[in-house]
């Protein structure tokens, strides 16, 4: 008997160690039980059960109500944004004091755009546009009070300096123009803020937004402040440099060799990315967070990104500023605005005024007198050195208004924030202490379930940009930038739904509804706090991005976690979600539209190696990610996605389908709003000689370059005789492979085409002279040159095996190479410049006898009576009216010792010269001569 009642104990202990056992998991199943409800008599039903005693489902949300919500959610927010990007003016200018006139500067705008392209060397650009800058600025001094004095200079340096953009290479300039006014009290200023513009263009552009309309902006401030009675504390020069186009050249003249460079404590420069719109602030300092705050106090109408700083300088953008000359160059702090908007008709024959609206140059021009006002009457100015120290965290809400605060501080408070945050997830995780363990499994399971569809995600979209570009379909956005939404973003939204959809059926099918949701916010909670502790310990002040997207989840979650755990997710939980969420979204949506405003119009002009399918698709991934990260715990409160699955998936198809049918074209003629292809054409006729002055090669064509991706493949059907048939071959023995670049963009722009065509001759040759040779200490060789040309020429240099370009006469004496080890010269001077001469040294071994060196000189004819050939022009007649061709003629003579030595001499006019054959060949024949002679001497 005692033993049967210990063993019937014994069970009942046992089936009542399994029942608690069976309720632990239970909890973990169940959701919370909802309020009790009274019946007709009533009497409270018991918890988690109705009044006939049957258990209680949990709530979940309809599909089509959240799916319908976060929708319209986004959908208003992306509407938030696009009001605030295309809203350009706060409010009106104010009456009383002198103040910026829109309609004035678009007068100045106008008859500087009239002059046509203003290239440096030009008559247009060296003599028109000065003339008429000029004659504006003394208009102005008869009008100025008595409070200012006005004083002009026109400056024309000549100098040499090497950079690290594109690769690298070394600029020299002879004789270009600089218009440089100074504003000033009348007993004189010690110290000065500058402000510069340029108001040079490419070849074959009006240059309206870049950068006729800063220079525009400029004249009326100057303009306005003249007539202010209020004298300023210190001067204010104003710097219309004439040569920017040309790599920045005209910055270096002014800021290195001009006298009043030296009283200049800070700069604003005026550039473009784009035509007309906003401009952004895109770059300040460095360091001197008082500029970043100066701007914050006085720009009416801000616009400005410290993310775009960080993009920017990480070298992404194919594209440079004369910020960083005064930067480099001056050591002068400063701040670089630019119009972004519209980036496709940038540098193109459609850059004309009537694009520019005026309420854009009335923001800009509200913006910059601000500022350059309140710079010019601060005591920081004067005294910039004791504030030069430190970074900011700056940025604008909605270009109402500019945040801005000490990088230091915002390391303090981003890591305060993630503490915060990791205290409340361990204390989420690890209570209760029975079961931790359980819940850090349930917690890092989900962090890897979200990380492994992020990157399945990014694989799978990735995959889809491939197939796209490898089928020839690249750009079908460019025009229609929804298409790209349509394409990568909802397969983006159907590959995340997918991967959680499985894990919810297979994984997680008998969990809880309600404490899945809260686990998977949790995860997305630890991602963003492990970013921003990343981000802030490499130093990037882009980490107040992550800063908004802890803080306000976490105070989201901590408002509405008692409304979660009565309720259940219902309506009123997903409304006050989203709008805790409201800051981060839709500060993200904004700042996403500025980046693809920039990044999209850039794909069309970034070369032939780049997918730009690849790199648009990665972007949308990356804002998917961002913008599902607080959403995917919707996935698992919702009673099924199969409709927002199948939607998306369907949508994603049909615009597959469409994409590679090609029924959407990436160029537009649409005069309205143009998005043409960009190709540059050069009708080239090329010779090569070796060493003794034998001519072993010589041809003729028209070297096409396609600036995107898709190179001459659209063009094709137009013009038949343009196909990969004729790709030009690599010269491998030549400097840049013997083809005629302008700057060094070879890495850029791989696939080119070569179609043959008669040889021209031009009648304004290049002169190159070699003048001396002299053998130096150290077993090294000094060549010295003088040439003589156009106003654009590149030179080329390419050291033979077992010798080495030790120091040339060239910016600071130091060679820089260009990627692939050559080097590259950029040369351009203004009117009336005398010969350049210059020289090179080089080691080499003593056993060398084949010749040390081999060079190209390269003549670029880009304005004049020379300009295209007949051949060009008629070539240029039968492309279709969506591109956008520069062109130009070249002429290339090559030297070579063959297997040996190589002297590569080389003459490129732009596409619209003609060559006299004989005033050509000859010079080469003498420089033949020379090298030979030092090849004997053992050179």
């Amino acid at each position: 008997m005692e033993r049967s009642a210990a063993a019937a104990v014994r069970r009942l202990r046992a089936a009542g160690g399994e029942r608690d056992r069976d309720r632990e998991r239970d909890r973990d199943r169940r959701p919370p039980a909802p309020p009790r409800e009274a019946g007709g008599d009533g009497a409270a039903a018991p918890p988690g059960k109705t009044r006939d005693g049957s258990r209680r489902r949990p709530q979940a949300l309809s599909e089509r109500r959240a799916a319908a919500l976060v929708l319209l959610y986004l959908l208003a927010l992306r509407g938030l944004a696009h009001v605030a990007h295309r809203h350009l003016l706060s409010r009106p200018p104010r009456g009383g004091h002198p103040h910026f006139s829109a309609h004035r500067a678009r007068g100045y705008l106008d008859n500087i755009t009239a002059i046509g392209p203003r290239t440096v060397g030009s008559p247009e650009n060296e003599v028109l546009a000065v003339n008429y800058l000029l004659e504006q600025i003394r208009a102005i001094e008869t009008e100025s009070t008595d409070a200012h004095k006005i004083t002009v200079d026109v400056q024309r340096p000549t100098g040499s300096f090497s950079i690290d953009f594109l690769g690298g290479f070394t600029s020299y300039y002879a004789n270009i123009t600089n218009v440089v006014v100074k504003l000033e009290p009348r007993n004189g200023a010690e110290h000065a803020v500058l402000s510069n513009c340029h108001f040079d263009s490419v070849p074959n552009t009006p240059g309206a937004s870049d950068d006729a309309v800063s220079c525009s902006v400029m004249l009326e401030i100057l303009y306005t402040l003249s007539k202010s009675s209020e004298p300023l504390q210190h001067a204010v020069i104003f710097l219309f440099n004439g040569a920017e186009e040309n790599i920045l050249q005209a910055s270096h003249g002014f800021i290195t060799q001009h006298e009043w460079a030296k009283s200049i404590r800070a700069f604003i420069n005026l550039e473009a990315a784009g035509v007309g719109g906003k401009e952004l602030v895109f770059q300040t300092g460095p360091e001197n967070p008082w500029l970043v705050q100066a701007y914050v106090f006085a720009a009416k109408h801000p616009f400005a990104s410290v993310v775009a700083q960080e993009i920017f300088q990480s070298g992404i953008i194919p594209a440079d500023t004369d910020f960083r000359i005064y930067r480099d160059f001056g050591n002068v702090p400063g701040i670089d605005l630019a119009f972004i908007e519209n980036g496709y008709i940038y540098h193109t024959k459609y850059d004309t005024s009537d694009r520019i609206l005026t309420d854009s140059i009335q923001r800009a021009g509200d913006n910059i007198l601000a500022v350059l006002k309140y710079l010019a009457t601060s005591d920081k100015l004067a005294k910039s050195f004791e504030y030069r120290h430190g970074n900011v965290v700056f940025f604008d809400v909605l270009g109402l208004f500019v945040l801005a605060y000490p990088a230091r501080v915002g390391t303090i408070m981003n890591y305060i924030i993630a503490a915060i945050a990791f205290l409340y997830l361990s204390k989420k995780v690890l209570q209760p202490k029975t079961r931790a363990i359980n819940n850090l499994k349930k917690f890092f399971t989900a962090f890897g379930l979200i990380l492994l569809s992020w990157i399945s995600t990014l694989v799978t979209v990735l995959i889809v940009a491939v197939f796209i570009s490898l089928i020839g379909r690249s750009l079908s956005w460019y025009t229609h930038f929804y298409v790209s939404v349509f394409l990568y973003g909802t397969a983006a939204v159907a590959k995340l739904i997918l991967v959680h959809t499985l894990a919810k059926k297979f994984y997680y099918k008998n969990m809880n509804d309600l404490n899945l949701g809260d686990v998977f916010f949790d995860a997305s909670l630890l991602i963003w706090t492990i970013a921003l502790a990343v981000i802030t310990q490499m130093g990037l002040c882009s980490a107040f991005i992550c800063t908004l997207w802890v803080a306000f989840p976490l105070l989201t979650k901590l408002m509405i976690h008692k409304e979660f755990r009565q309720k259940g997710a219902t309506i009123k939980f997903v409304v006050m979600y989203m709008l805790g969420m409201f800051v981060p979204y839709l500060y993200m949506l904004y700042l996403s539209w500025t980046i693809f405003e920039m990044f999209t119009p850039i794909m069309g002009r970034s070369g032939s190696e780049i997918p730009p399918d690849v790199v648009l698709a990665g972007f949308i991934v990356a804002i998917t990610m961002i913008l599902s990260s607080y959403f995917i715990n919707f996935i698992y409160l919702v009673k099924s996605t199969k409709m927002t699955l199948v939607s998306s998936t369907a949508v994603f198809v049909v615009t597959l389908i469409l994409v590679c049918s090609g029924i959407f074209f990436p160029y537009s003629s649409d005069m309205a709003n143009p998005k043409p292809k960009r190709v540059f054409l050069q009708h080239t006729s090329r010779r090569f000689h070796d060493l003794d002055g034998n001519l072993v090669k010589s041809d003729s064509g028209i070297w096409i370059n396609g600036f995107d991706y898709n190179g001459i493949s659209h063009i094709t059907p137009h013009v038949p005789e343009i196909n990969d048939t004729i790709r030009t071959p690599c010269e491998e023995w030549a400097p840049f492979c013997g083809l005629p670049w302008i700057l060094p963009v070879h890495f850029m722009f791989r696939k080119n085409w070569y179609l043959p065509a008669p040889e021209i001759f031009p009648r304004s040759p290049i002169h190159f002279k070699v003048l001396a040779k002299e053998l130096m200490p150290w077993n090294s060789v000094r060549l010295s040159f003088e040439v003589s040309g156009p106003s654009h020429m590149s030179l080329y240099i390419r050291p033979h095996e077992g010798s080495a370009l030790s120091t040339w006469s060239l910016g600071d004496g130091t060679p820089v190479a260009s990627i692939g080890g050559d080097y590259f010269v950029f040369y351009s001077h203004g009117l009336h410049a005398t010969p350049w001469n210059f020289w090179i040294e080089l080691t080499a071994s003593e056993k060398h006898s084949d010749g040390i060196v081999s060079l190209a000189i390269a003549a670029h004819y880009f304005f004049g009576e020379d300009q295209k050939s007949p051949q060009l022009y008629a070539l240029l007649e039968r492309f279709p009216n969506w591109t956008f061709s520069s062109a130009h003629e070249v002429f290339i003579i090559s030297t070579r010792k063959k297997k040996t030595h190589l002297a590569f001499y080389h003459t490129e006019e732009p596409l619209t010269y003609d060559f006299h054959q004989s005033e050509v060949i000859q010079p080469y024949r003498t420089v033949v001569k020379n090298l030979n002679t030092f090849k004997k001497a053992r050179i």
